[in-house]
């Protein structure tokens, strides 16, 4: 790691260099920066931080023992088993070393944030970008105030672009995140009603987000999707017009917001007249949606002329979005139309994130990262395109404030009318959602009473909605409710476990 010595790591996090001379060469440079003991190799740092159920300061000696160059540590062990760094707070010192570690970095660092689709978005522009380039990008959930720092910590001096996905759900994260990254160019894929329990509102979430630009410099590429009301009225972003993506005649409608409100309204200019006419730099005019199994298009980019037909193999129009941004930001590199088509096809859902499972009786559409009004609503959209009977299992959204359950029985009532056969609502929030589908469906006969434990007709003619008020009591009548071939979408916020759901299917 390029000038990641002991003691450029030490004066990076401000710490106090003990036991220098267990050092056999103090000015080698590190072969990593992990926080888990078992990842370090020789000539690597290990960082000691105290959690909820392990300290870290614990497997000191045995990370000397693998051969770790030092330990940056909250309290000194009792022997000197190698160079040591004291800090006075170990999390602190993850994100000042990478923030250092970042400026010795020669590559394009690409900031990816929003609301829904960050590590879809994420995935499409790291693969497209790996057609020319040498990519790091972050891994599983590594998106907020420890995972992005670890993943700059991943990148090696051959990596020629890091994608880094920046999640955050306080104000104050993201400017603390930007700072570190210091991005090239920036992704918002929209504004949704997300983690506004801590945030607010959407207005809110739209100041929390675009604070990414906080950390980029003058005339740095944005990229943002102007099919979403909040970031259309973008105008301006670091002296330089946003490159905005949408699909052809989707534009929003006019929705006032006063961005003057924003302690970093400094860095943007916001126009509200723009949210109904701003025009995609990049568009999707017309495509062919193939079920399942993804969807064709062409893209066409008013920035070099370019028409780019695409084969998405991800299902679901919201697929269309990250594609467009992958294009944009990949011309915006330099690739060329072929390396772009190349790219997209490549792309390869993960779990948790819409990720489709062919079981033996079952397909499984594992979508139970995590969950939103807008996310569970695109869900349920993509659960629509299934030619076989189409079974919804919903459980509840986390950190929605006091709208919780007006948001619930919203999506309830989206899901009433999906072109879904059977909608099954899990949780003590979630009863809420299954009254709002209730409410919506034209006859509500066709609805089984939660409080009757008597099972319902095999077949209705409109949906068959069922609600269970926790996990255990879906997962022992879940073989009564499923038929052999249907396709069943799992979605919820991560805390629900709904990935024993998944488990379970896969298996039956």
């Amino acid at each position: 790691m390029r000038n990641m010595t002991l003691r450029a790591v030490a004066e990076s996090c401000e710490g106090t260099v003990y036991y220098e001379e267990k050092s056999n060469a103090p000015d080698t440079e590190a072969s990593g920066v992990y926080l888990d003991s078992r990842k370090i190799t020789p000539g690597s740092v290990f960082i000691a931080t105290v959690g909820e159920r392990v300290d870290g300061h614990d497997f000191i000696p045995s990370v000397a023992e693998a051969g770790a160059m030092a330990a940056v540590c909250e309290k000194l062990p009792d022997e000197p088993y190698l160079p040591c760094i004291l800090v006075k707070d170990s999390f602190k010192a993850l994100r000042d070393i990478a923030a250092y570690y970042r400026k010795q970095l020669d590559c394009k660092v690409i900031g990816i944030t929003g609301s829904v689709g960050k590590t879809s978005t994420k995935e499409f522009i790291a693969t497209v970008l790996a057609e020319k380039y040498k990519v790091c990008k972050t891994i599983g959930n590594f998106n907020n105030e420890v995972g992005m720092p670890l993943t700059i910590l991943s990148a090696r001096e051959d990596d020629e672009v890091l994608v880094l996905e920046m999640g955050i759900n306080h104000f104050g994260e993201m400017e603390r995140m930007t700072a570190i990254a210091a991005p090239d160019m920036a992704v918002i894929t929209n504004i949704a009603n997300c983690h506004i329990e801590f945030l607010g509102d959407r207005d809110g979430v739209l100041r929390a987000k675009t604070a990414i630009f906080t950390g980029m410099k003058e005339g740095s590429p944005v990229f943002l999707n102007c099919d979403d009301d909040k970031l259309a009225g973008v105008d301006k972003v670091l002296g330089r017009r946003p490159i905005f993506y949408g699909i052809k005649g989707k534009q929003p409608e006019y929705n006032k917001y006063n961005a003057g409100t924003s302690a970093i309204a400094k860095y943007y200019e916001y126009n509200p007249q723009m949210q109904h006419k701003a025009e995609p730099d990049y568009y999707v005019d017309e495509y062919m949606a193939k079920g399942l199994h993804g969807t064709d298009a062409m893209i066409i980019s008013r920035v070099t002329g370019e028409n780019i037909p695409v084969s998405i193999k991800l299902p679901g129009e919201h697929m269309l979005y990250n594609a467009l941004a992958s294009a944009a930001v990949a011309e915006e590199m330099g690739l060329n139309a072929d390396e772009i088509i190349a790219g997209i096809s490549k792309v390869a859902s993960t779990a948790g994130r819409g990720h489709i499972i062919e079981g033996r009786n079952y397909t499984v559409i594992d979508d139970c990262y995590n969950a939103n009004p807008s996310a569970m609503k695109s869900a349920l959209k993509l659960l629509s395109l299934a030619d076989t009977r189409k079974v919804a299992i919903l459980g509840d959204m986390y950190e929605l404030g006091d709208d919780a359950a007006m948001l619930h029985r919203q999506v309830g009532e989206a899901a009433a009318r999906s072109d879904n056969d059977v909608i099954i609502c899990v949780g003590e929030i979630s009863r809420n959602m299954y009254e709002g589908a209730l409410t919506e469906l034209e006859d509500s006969s066709l609805a089984l009473d939660p409080d009757d434990d008597r099972e319902g007709p095999d077949k209705y003619e409109g949906v068959r909605l069922i609600y269970f008020a926790d996990k255990e009591r879906l997962v022992s009548e879940l073989p009564g409710v499923l038929h052999k071939g249907d396709s069943v979408l799992i979605k919820a916020s991560h805390g629900m476990g709904f990935s024993e759901i998944v488990d379970i299917l896969k298996e039956a």
